[in-house]
């Protein structure tokens, strides 16, 4: 396992995070067992970094860990998330405040090494998405958070329109922002817009390096669909222009670019740690957030730490698909 600096935050962190969330589902849907087992064996392998949140299966995966951590001998990083409801605005700290006390109960821990921002930003408010004002106004009741020592460090989630995010991060309010990067869009990569069909994110990764806000890479699998023909119904859209039928499409183009065979192997490794060295192969990125559904996917994983970056030829092949096809 290799480790990389997360921003301002000075932390040094693995290259994989263990994702609690509801796609890969591991911390809610096995049995005991195994939920014990997957956070040991990612502590084994290198790991430092637990990453959850307060609706990761209506508290369910924060539940499990509050149990599971204190068997551990080896504490790792945890991260937990607040949404705002976005009917409730006008009292931005207060449910700031009710959602963290409420996660660290079920977390069964004193304090968190970050809090996240869990909504969507954008132009207009609607649903989950707030404005970028919103998230200012979230940041200073994070920084209350911090002040009474229940958090470390704070963050947000940056989804939503790509230059709602870009401001965000440009405030230099946040100590952390959770980008969209992955092999179907590493849009947050590029310096400028390009010629793409997909959601934009461009710049986004280089106002993060400006200001020295850690990157946590998500959705590094693309919600599956660059790991697996088979769909579980947990592929939860985070991009406006999502579409079952596109996404498994654009899979499908990518993968054969990088030559993956029939039995679903690049040149690279499995599909999984094709997916996963892309990720490492930018430095921009402190680390990717990993939701796994069975233990093997943890090994893979874990290898893919120790395999490295695609080499320049892979990433060079990527760069004229990405221009020829536009997403």
């Amino acid at each position: 396992m290799q480790y990389r600096t997360l921003g301002k935050t000075g932390l040094k962190i693995s290259e994989i995070v263990f994702g609690g969330g509801f796609v890969g589902g591991i911390l809610i849907d096995p049995d005991d067992d195994v939920k014990r087992e997957a956070v040991r064996r990612a502590m084994a392998g290198g790991v430092n970094w637990i990453d959850t949140a307060a609706s990761y299966g209506q508290g369910r995966s924060e539940e499990n860990l509050g149990w599971i951590l204190p068997e551990l001998e080896i504490q790792p990083h945890v991260s937990t998330k607040v949404g705002l409801d976005a009917e409730r605005l006008d009292d931005i700290p207060g449910q700031i405040e009710a959602s963290l006390h409420a996660s660290l109960k079920r977390l069964n821990k004193n304090s968190v090494t970050l809090l996240q921002l869990h909504n969507q930003l954008g132009s207009t408010v609607g649903g989950r998405t707030l404005l970028p004002i919103h998230a200012l106004k979230a940041a200073d009741a994070l920084e209350q958070m911090r002040a009474q020592g229940l958090t470390q460090f704070i963050g947000f989630t940056a989804l939503g329109e790509g230059a709602a995010c870009t401001e965000v991060v440009n405030s230099g309010r946040f100590d952390t922002a959770q980008v969209y990067y992955n092999l179907l869009n590493p849009s947050a990569g590029w310096a400028a817009p390009r010629a793409w069909q997909c959601h934009d994110f461009s710049g986004l990764l280089a106002a993060c390096e400006k200001n020295n806000v850690g990157v946590m890479n998500i959705r590094v699998f693309a919600a599956g669909y660059l790991v697996t023909e088979v769909r579980h119904g947990r592929e939860i859209p985070v991009t406006a222009e999502f579409d079952s039928a596109s996404e498994t499409a654009r899979a499908k183009r990518v993968l054969a670019q990088l030559g993956m065979d029939k039995n679903g192997m690049t040149p690279y490794g499995s599909r999984s740690q094709t997916a996963l060295r892309f990720a490492l192969s930018n430095p921009r990125l402190a680390c990717s957030v990993v939701g796994m559904a069975e233990l093997s996917h943890l090994d893979q994983a874990v290898a893919a730490s120790d395999m490295g970056a695609l080499p320049a030829d892979a990433l060079k092949a990527l760069e004229s698909l990405y221009d020829a096809t536009g997403g």
